[in-house]
């Protein structure tokens, strides 16, 4: 939606041209004033009056001018104010009272726009109130000097009400429209800014995105070459020592085909779910169907034996693919390595711990477990996202894992 403001002026030159209709207004009046009393001074003979009137006037416009297009700070403003209400007082004093609100006006809504703070613009409408009831009385007082006491003072009491409730008016209405411009002035830098900001973020937000699509991509092609790549290297090394043996040990080569196939079907789920993921679709399955799912391609084709105990637990997908991950780790390092036949899986939430247990029954470690490439990057990918990884094994008793992992709260993409 666009919101710039519609005035096709800038500021300056918007305060300039009002400068200049205050000028032309401020000319109309004194020609007005000029020509009213014109007669009237030309019939008395009084031309030297006429001409200090006329003088009064031009003095009057030409320090308007200078004031409005020349001076630029605040002290010197207040003197060519000063000037100019000497100016309408001596015209006052000349002419009478007829135009002396009008020229007020035209002279303080200069002065309005030139200051625009709402204090400085009232103190100068008091000054100036003051100054238009003293020109007021002075005008009347050399005019109508002649004139009854009783009609003097009514007429300059009304007068002076009139002309005090035209300037509180003009003094209400011009910095009413001085503060409503200077708000949406305002309002006009404070959108702009907000579409720069919002412009910036969008910059931002696409630069996090797409940097976030790259780490996501590098990190699939990483999780490929460290597990897929692995388990088919491990396949190889397991086909060909079954083929050495197929003679010789005829169950030993079995148990390394057996072995071998396990790790080729861990490595197309893991293909799969890669690409899956490249194609931004993430894992549907709740992490107990996936579970089931990797023990039941385990024991197709085997005589292994998995007994199992899985909850319901809501985890994120990463930490599904985690576990997911570590299981078949598990699984396929207990065949080869530990001679296993028979595992046990667990999967429950402690508190607020996602715990996963695998044991087997095979030969165990002697001594100190050394972890290799599978175990040390299950290690490392379990502590990356705040959990815990420990393997524990004897002679004999087996070898068992246990995973723990934090419960993450509100997320979205739970499965």
């Amino acid at each position: 939606m666009d919101k710039k403001f519609k005035l096709n002026l800038n500021d300056k030159q918007l305060v300039k041209y009002i400068k200049l209709i205050l000028i032309a207004l401020l000319l109309v009046i004194e020609i007005l004033v000029c020509a009213q009393y014109a007669t009237v001074f030309r019939a008395k003979e009084n031309v030297g009056m006429l001409i200090t009137v006329v003088g009064c006037c031009l003095v009057l416009a030409v320090l308007e001018i200078i004031d409005s297009f020349a001076v630029k700070q605040f002290a010197l403003r207040i003197v060519f104010y000063a000037a100019d209400s000497v100016l309408m007082l001596a015209l006052c004093m000349f002419t009478g009272n007829s135009y002396l609100s009008a020229l007020y006006c035209v002279v303080l809504t200069q002065f309005y726009i030139s200051i625009g703070e709402m204090k400085s613009n009232a103190i100068l409408f008091g000054v100036s109130c003051g100054l238009f009831v003293i020109s007021y009385v002075c005008g009347w007082v050399v005019i109508y000097k002649g004139t009854s006491l009783y009609d003097s003072i009514v007429s300059i009491v009304g007068d002076i009400i009139i002309g005090l409730f035209i300037l509180g008016a003009h003094f209400a209405i011009v910095n009413f429209i001085i503060r409503f411009y200077g708000m949406n002035l305002h309002l006009r830098f404070a959108l702009n800014e907000a579409d720069e900001n919002r412009a910036q973020l969008k910059d931002v937000y696409d630069e996090l995105s797409r940097t976030a699509v790259y780490e996501e991509r590098n990190r699939i092609a990483k999780d490929i070459h460290d597990n897929a790549g692995h388990s088919m290297t491990t396949v190889i090394m397991l086909t060909e020592a079954a083929k050495l043996l197929i003679d010789t040990d005829p169950q030993e080569a079995k148990s390394k085909m057996i072995s071998a196939n396990i790790h080729a079907k861990n490595a197309l789920d893991q293909m799969r779910e890669s690409v899956h993921l490249l194609a931004g679709r993430a894992a549907a399955k709740p992490l107990r169907e996936e579970i089931e799912e990797i023990i039941a391609q385990t024991l197709d084709g085997t005589e292994l034996k998995i007994r199992y105990d899985l909850e319901d637990v809501a985890a994120g997908v990463e930490e599904s693919r985690l576990l997911c991950n570590s299981l078949k780790e598990c699984l396929s390092n207990g065949i080869r390595h530990g001679k296993a036949t028979a595992f046990y899986v667990e999967l429950k939430k402690v508190f607020s711990e996602i715990c996963l247990y695998i044991s087997d029954n095979g030969i165990g470690v002697n001594g100190e477990i050394k972890e290799g490439f599978g175990l040390k990057g299950m290690r490392e990918k379990v502590e990356k996202l705040g959990g815990r990884c420990i393997f524990s094994s004897e002679a004999g008793e087996g070898f068992e894992t246990e995973i723990a992992l934090p419960l993450k709260k509100n997320n979205e993409k739970r499965v």
